[in-house]
């Protein structure tokens, strides 16, 4: 077959953190498919179409996409991030697993991106140096009593914690939950970033403890960064403070 499919990550919003190989896979490719906003990213062209749908129908998407490259075309889906973290990329091979065995001998590539946490992490120091987890607040595919056993056993183990999806419209009360079962594991003076449209002009960082976080401090567009029992923040006389979690842990 002469069509292939790319999964592509955007990375957080700021184009100069596009990766190389993704712009070229973009400049090669003769249909884009993904979540509205994120085709919205892509520069319009002289034969190259674009196919919006909605953040819902990742599976439809998927095999629209594999339909295209069956036909020969050169299809890149896109997400925002990288596109095999809580993204396309999963649901892309879930539907080659169901579907007809022809799809099985497409090229298929997943080409990384920059995430939305770990562009969180560096905007505000080292939050991440050492052992942590992501986690996936949107109880739109799995029930909220997984997500809560998940976040409760990370907080006991002493992870530092990546959260995605905290808090949306339709769910309001998730990350209040999730704040109850911090505050029922973890010290209160645990250090909480709040990350929010990092990389783009409305970008904001909060750092607060846990003690002082409440729910409308998050959204959508807000990726959370939990620190562990040992991160810790670095004040500055001029400038925004660094957060840091330490590479070696006490015997």
């Amino acid at each position: 077959m002469s069509g292939w499919v790319v999964i592509a990550g955007l990375g957080p919003g700021d184009e100069a953190l596009v990766t190389p190989e993704v712009t070229s896979a973009i400049a090669e490719a003769t249909d884009i498919v993904g979540y509205i906003p994120y085709v919205r990213r892509i520069a319009p062209r002289a034969g190259l179409r674009l196919h919006e749908s909605d953040n819902r129908v990742e599976l439809d998407r998927s095999r629209h996409a594999l339909d295209m490259a069956s036909e020969g075309r050169r299809v890149v889906v896109v997400s925002s991030g990288d596109p095999g973290v809580f993204a396309m990329a999963s649901a892309v091979f879930e539907a080659v697993e169901a579907g007809p065995a022809e799809w099985r001998a497409l090229e298929i590539r997943v080409l990384p991106g920059i995430t939305a946490m770990l562009a969180a992490a560096s905007r505000a120091g080292a939050p991440l140096g050492h052992d942590f987890c992501a986690i996936n607040l949107s109880d739109n595919l799995k029930p909220w009593a997984l997500i809560e056993k998940r976040l409760r056993l990370a907080a006991e183990a002493d992870f530092a914690m990546g959260f995605y999806n905290p808090r949306s419209k339709s769910r309001p009360e998730g990350f209040g939950r999730a704040l109850d079962v911090l505050r029922e594991t973890c010290e209160p003076e645990r250090i909480i970033l709040f990350a929010r449209a990092v990389s783009t002009p409305d970008e904001d960082l909060r750092i607060v403890r846990l003690c002082d976080a409440t729910p409308d401090m998050a959204d959508m567009r807000t990726v959370v960064l939990v620190g562990s029992s040992l991160t810790r923040v670095i004040t500055r006389e001029n400038g925004a403070p660094w957060v840091y979690t330490p590479r070696s842990v006490p015997a």
